[in-house]
């Protein structure tokens, strides 16, 4: 339900800035806003969402919990795709997410409504099933091949 009515809301919130800005401003200057923040904020995601995939490594290098991380790339995500997206108030939520401090305080109001039933690295072995006995024989036919007698063009194998 929620969703259907952000689908309806945002349009129309969207459309009625647009008037309202394009009757202060004008038509061009109003779509040279939403270009330079369409600019700015690809910019902005971009260095961003690199320095949380930096600390998305370093999370997975020291075994500390990826949580935070994450949730900030995704957000970060989203951000970009708000300001992707033309429009005043869409520009306003994507560079609300850009704050790391508006971020935090999603993630920490997320945090408490999400309950995690499990977590794990990963670092337990994990064994293959073996599809055939140990006992098994693969035939097979080989040729030896001297390095020095090498082709130097592909084989039919392999393309440029």
């Amino acid at each position: 339900m929620w969703l259907l009515l952000a689908f309806i809301a945002v349009p129309l919130i969207e459309i009625a800035l647009f008037i309202q800005v394009g009757g202060l401003i004008g038509l061009g200057w109003t779509l040279v806003i939403v270009l330079f923040t369409a600019f700015l904020g690809a910019h902005l995601v971009r260095s961003q969402g690199a320095r949380e995939m930096n600390r998305l490594r370093q999370s997975f290098s020291t075994l500390s919990d990826p949580a935070e991380p994450l949730a900030n790339g995704a957000m970060i995500l989203l951000a970009g795709a708000l300001l992707l997206t033309p429009g005043f108030f869409t520009d306003a939520c994507g560079f609300a997410l850009l704050v790391p401090q508006i971020r935090s305080a999603v993630f920490h109001w997320l945090r408490k409504r999400v309950k995690v039933q499990s977590f794990d690295f990963g670092t337990q072995t994990m064994h293959r099933p073996q599809s055939q006995p140990e006992d098994s024989v693969i035939d097979g036919d080989f040729t030896e091949v001297d390095p020095d007698k090498r082709q130097t063009h592909p084989s039919g194998w392999t393309r440029h």
